[in-house]
């Protein structure tokens, strides 16, 4: 969700349709993180962020000392460097990924895939914006497409959601900081509330 997204989907497909995907949005994320934090996933983070919440007492004497920001700011500086050293090689490995799937996918790929209408148009709408490479600005114009097209509004937003929220190179970005099976359940909880959206969006609409 954000504010660019919001005013291009206002302009895009009206305010009904704006309002319920804000609404859906924000629910998604709420209960979706609601219930990824009850099941209790900490211990699937991976050793960096292990480390780097293990090193979080060094920031408490820092506040116990008292220091000024000019004090601290060697630290903060070191800090910063070794996060932007932690996952720019991730970073560059998922805009490849992204760019090569721009590259090669042809046009009228997905269409042809989920333009027919049958129940598991939602699911494999989400599943195929996976290897995509985009952010919400990006892609709405390619939902504005699939919707002319004949594709149902839900089964096109599902889509959309999944390129936005469960990209393979977000999930190169995210083996930094999760284990593998973190992310596997994360994308499978997120991917099941999308779904869920992607079905209300075909009712409703």
């Amino acid at each position: 969700m954000n504010e660019v997204a919001i005013a291009i989907f206002f302009g895009t497909f009206g305010f009904k349709v704006t309002a319920l995907y804000v609404l859906t949005g924000i629910l998604l994320g709420i209960v979706g993180g609601f219930t990824l934090g009850k099941i209790g996933l900490e211990k699937h983070l991976s050793p960096w962020v292990k480390g780097i919440i293990a090193n979080a007492q060094t920031e408490e004497q820092l506040q116990e000392e008292k220091l000024t920001l000019r004090q601290r700011f060697p630290t903060i500086l070191k800090e910063a460097i070794n996060i932007v050293k932690g996952v720019s090689i991730y970073i560059v490995i998922g805009i490849a990924i992204g760019g090569a799937m721009h590259g090669f996918l042809p046009t009228g790929f997905f269409e042809q895939y989920i333009n027919k209408g049958q129940w598991y148009a939602v699911p494999l709408a989400v599943i195929m914006g996976i290897p995509m490479y985009s952010n919400a600005a990006g892609v709405i114009p390619v939902v504005q497409v699939l919707v002319s097209k004949g594709v149902p509004l839900g089964t096109a937003i599902a889509f959309m959601m999944g390129v936005i929220g469960l990209s393979l190179p977000e999930a190169m970005l995210l083996k930094k900081v999760m284990t593998v099976k973190l992310i596997v359940i994360y994308f499978s909880t997120i991917a099941f509330f999308m779904i869920l959206s992607g079905y209300l969006f075909n009712i409703i609409l």
